[in-house]
């Protein structure tokens, strides 16, 4: 079945890892965040957030609809004081117009029905001049083929089911760009990233971190069974002693105010 977010039990998944160089260096080839105030929607854990002031943000305020994720991401950044968190949703953030100079989604629209509600919000948060960026997985994204490099890919080749489910939530970049528009936004031409998501010391660590489900949306589809069968695939596919360096490749949508 789909991912609870409000489970106690899934408070953690969305803090165990930091953002890699590799998404550092795309977000500054889009904006300059230095002195920068960000609003930091669907945050999860505070992964993102607190990556956002290692770029220079002078405040960054991450919102979930999630009370358990919002709870482990105080947790998790109690020691930052430039980022807070409140309880709030896309659609309806509950912070005041125009306070934030960059407004961020990560892995959020695939999981939303509204998407004009949340680029239009987005938009009331933005000062003139602010950028609403955008970052999820297309459907091409998520078809290219498994390696040792992008293990998602393997979860398909398993379990061809799991492209219906990303297919019918997974963002179309026409529908994107239309209601970036519509909104008001000035869209910049969306771009490729491919982030390295994290590295393992060897496989028995990815393996371990794959059966926990640890912010991996999809393989909540699975059953525990069916979970261990991939795990076991996985396995097989990658050599035994050496890093594993996990990447995912991502879409990139920008749009001005």
């Amino acid at each position: 079945m789909p991912i609870d977010f409000h489970a106690e039990a899934n408070r953690y998944t969305y803090t165990t890892r930091t953002a890699d160089e590799s998404w550092q260096q795309a977000i500054l080839a889009l904006v300059m965040p230095q002195g920068k105030r960000v609003v930091d929607i669907g945050c999860g854990g505070g992964i993102y957030s607190h990556a956002w002031v290692q770029l220079g943000a002078t405040s960054v305020c991450g919102v979930d609809f999630s009370e358990q994720m919002i709870l482990a991401a105080r947790a998790h950044l109690s020691g930052v004081p430039q980022v807070t968190f409140q309880q709030g949703n896309a659609r309806s953030t509950g912070l005041p117009d125009g306070c934030a100079d960059i407004v961020f989604a990560r892995a959020l629209l695939h999981h939303i029905t509204e998407l004009s509600a949340c680029v239009d919000e987005a938009y009331r948060l933005l000062v003139p001049g602010g950028c609403y960026i955008i970052q999820d997985r297309t459907v091409e994204d998520v078809q290219l083929a498994g390696s040792p490099e992008h293990i998602r890919g393997y979860f398909f080749a398993c379990f061809p089911r799991l492209l219906s489910v990303e297919a019918a939530r997974r963002p179309q970049a026409a529908a994107l760009q239309a209601a970036l528009r519509a909104a008001g936004l000035t869209p910049i031409p969306p771009r490729t990233l491919w982030e390295i998501r994290q590295t393992y010391p060897h496989a028995t660590a990815l393996a371990e971190d794959l059966r926990q489900r640890t912010g991996r949306s999809i393989l909540h589809e699975l059953t525990d069974d069916e979970l261990a069968t991939l795990v076991a695939h996985i396995v097989t596919q990658l050599p035994a002693d050496t890093p594993v360096v996990e990447q995912d490749r991502w879409t990139l949508w920008c749009g001005v105010r």
